[in-house]
């Protein structure tokens, strides 16, 4: 298959996975209460469904889908895990926009959800959304054994928590009020967790689903990794480069803030070359999975994730 093959045939399938977990989402977060809870409120589901419905490119998802693809598996265990992994990103941006983190009127083109609706609300949203990601996991629904969807909630929760995104944001909140920046080496390991966690948790995912091998597993942990680093590279590039209204939210803002990033560190033309040294590592560990011409739809996210322009 040519470059331009290539991409056509990624663009359909981000497509088709964000499609399809727009759908998901949207039954996900109906009115209905399930078996054991007692009700769902308007107000608060109506912040969730805000913030979780219409937006994003579903990278996240598209990521689960693909991995799990590789070894076979597709339907419902792929795109509910996809669902609970974009809830889990979907409500960390509800909370990094809130005045006491980045405080930002702006996400994907519209008012922020604590602008939307109130700062309580958008707490709660959020908050909402982080434990209805580990129900949909839980939930038999997702895979009838029960020990994989422990794995899943194993590996979610590290990847979402105090030494994974979680814990980045906490780190990229100390160092806008630290005496000294953060050096290389602290700003990748910050990253790492504040935007590649989730990331490499979702190759992680489709590597679980599929029954992975060892060496399989551990080959997508790296592309995962790769992919996660130079995604956030690209972001750094885009905040710096790009303008409010291509991308969605407020352009600049990293550099107002004084936050850690490698294009502050390096410069953008080593930011760039950088991106593009880590897109190569993705593609290499993506042969090293020996899964062939499967990997490539894989191969092309990385690719996409180092040239996105918003």
């Amino acid at each position: 298959m040519d470059a331009a093959n290539r991409a056509e045939e990624f663009r359909r399938r981000l497509d088709g996975a964000a499609e399809a977990t727009e759908a998901a989402l949207d039954a996900l977060l109906a009115p209905t209460a399930l078996p054991g809870e007692i009700t769902r409120p308007a107000r608060l589901l109506e912040a969730m469904r805000y913030s979780t419905l219409g937006g994003g490119k579903r990278l996240r998802p598209f990521l689960v889908i693909e991995s799990a693809r590789l070894f076979g598996v597709e339907g419902a265990s792929a795109l509910r895990t996809a669902c609970a992994l974009e809830m889990i990103h979907c409500y960390s941006l509800v909370h990094d926009d809130l005045p006491a983190m980045d405080d930002d009127d702006l996400r994907r083109g519209r008012p922020t959800a604590h602008k939307a609706f109130d700062e309580a609300t958008a707490i709660l949203s959020g908050d909402g959304l982080l434990t209805y990601a580990f129900d949909v996991v839980a939930d038999p629904a997702t895979h009838p054994d029960g020990a994989l969807r422990a794995a899943l909630v194993l590996a979610l929760a590290r990847a979402a928590g105090l030494g994974g995104m979680v814990g980045g944001q906490a780190l990229d909140l100390a160092a806008e009020a630290a005496a000294t920046p953060l050096d290389q080496a602290e700003t990748l390991q910050m990253q790492a967790m504040k935007t590649g966690a989730l990331l490499r948790f979702a190759v992680d995912a489709g590597a679980i689903l599929g029954g992975a091998t060892p060496q399989q597993a551990a080959a997508l942990h790296r592309y995962g990794k790769a992919l996660g680093a130079a995604f956030q590279i690209a972001d750094d590039i885009l905040d710096a480069e790009g303008d409010t209204a291509a991308l969605g939210k407020r352009a600049g803002k990293d550099a107002e803030r004084g936050k850690a990033t490698l294009v502050a560190l390096l410069g953008l033309d080593a930011a760039r070359a950088r991106c593009d040294a880590l897109v190569n590592e993705a593609t290499a560990a993506l042969a090293e999975t020996g899964l062939g011409e499967r990997t490539e739809v894989l191969a092309e996210a990385a690719r996409f994730v180092a040239a996105r322009r918003s």
